[in-house]
């Protein structure tokens, strides 16, 4: 008997091993969800079957991008660690040259969209680090990882996927080589595939729209996502309050999209300096800085960066980048190449 139990707990073995293989690989093809996908490609948007059938098979499941996705640093620092991560030298002085190497794109985006070259850049800056860190993650492998596997996002990411494949179909790139974020974002300004099909631009008329490689048609791509989220030339985007609110204010209001008025905020108590209309939208918040709490009041302009990100510590990132670009951008040593901190 005993020597029976030996032989069928070393054939569990032998089929574990044979079996884990096949378990690690992904195989969304043969899964409901891919095959409804495959479907739906090939039924709704005039896809090869056997195509969509082969990218899926070849998708890899990556547990590193669950990971990443369910701690994003928005969620998980504070301001004042958040804030260290962008606003640095190294990062404002690259963001200078990169603003001097392309100005005359810059200056044409900023023409013709309306929409401030150091916000652009700093877009691109807090992004990629100017198209130095656009990532490694296999799109594909990023969002059908994210479709099928991620259930709490799955439909939007299904979507992504949808989306994907008809961008590298129009574009004309290969959906097996190109890579990005976690998310699946791509290129210098990591635009998700739906934002990549209703933003991106051939800004430098080659006849491609590619914001993976081509910094100039990142730059226009940027300046009319923003355009097209209606930023107001000109306006205010945030100051910094010098007086306070209390704890629990209903002046510190949850969400992004600003529903009190400056009017509302100055009967508060604050003083903001900005030249707006009293009935102008706003959103006071309220940051963990280095030095203990900081009061922002927000306006339009900023809430509108937060359409690129869905949080105020990137947009208040992507804010004071703009600002130190501008400022530095400006000073004759940096226009001559003299670094200022050495």
């Amino acid at each position: 008997m005993k020597a029976v139990i030996n032989r069928a707990r070393n054939a569990l073995v032998v089929v574990v091993v044979l079996v884990m293989p096949a378990l690690a690989s992904a195989q969304y093809d043969k899964t409901p969800e891919g095959q409804a996908f495959i479907r739906e490609m090939a039924g709704r948007y005039g896809f090869e079957a056997s195509r969509v059938k082969a990218l899926l098979e070849t998708a890899e499941r990556k547990d590193s991008i669950l990971e990443s996705i369910s701690r994003p640093a928005e969620k998980t620092l504070e301001w004042h660690q958040y804030r260290k991560i962008f606003i640095r030298p190294e990062r404002i002085d690259q963001g200078v040259e990169f603003l001097s190497q392309y100005r005359e794109a810059f200056e044409r985006a900023e023409d013709e969209y309306g929409v401030p070259a150091s916000v652009i850049a700093a877009i691109i800056g807090v992004e990629t680090w100017y198209g130095t860190y656009k990532g490694n993650h296999r799109v594909l492998d990023a969002l059908a990882t994210l479709a099928f596997d991620y259930p709490p996002r799955s439909r939007f990411f299904r979507s992504e996927l949808v989306q994907y494949l008809l961008m590298t179909r129009e574009q004309g790139f290969d959906p097996e080589e190109l890579t990005g974020s976690y998310a699946g974002a791509m290129g210098y300004g990591q635009f998700i595939s739906s934002s990549y099909r209703h933003y991106a631009i051939d800004f430098d008329g080659d006849g491609v729209a590619d914001i993976l490689n081509n910094p100039v048609d990142a730059i226009g791509s940027v300046a009319n996502y923003f355009r097209a989220h209606h930023w107001r030339q000109g306006a205010p985007v945030a100051e910094r309050m010098h007086n306070s609110l209390p704890e629990g204010s209903p002046m510190l209001t949850g969400e992004l999209r600003p529903t009190l008025t400056v009017n509302d905020y100055r009967q508060a108590g604050l003083s903001p300096e900005a030249d707006v209309a009293a009935d102008a939208k706003a959103r006071a918040i309220r940051l963990a800085g280095a030095d203990g709490p900081e009061l922002w009041l927000t306006y339009h302009n900023f809430y509108v960066i937060t359409r690129y990100n869905h949080s105020h510590l990137y947009a208040m990132a992507v804010f004071q980048l703009a600002n130190a670009l501008s400022e530095q951008a400006s000073q004759p040593e940096k226009q001559n190449g003299v670094n200022n901190n050495s």
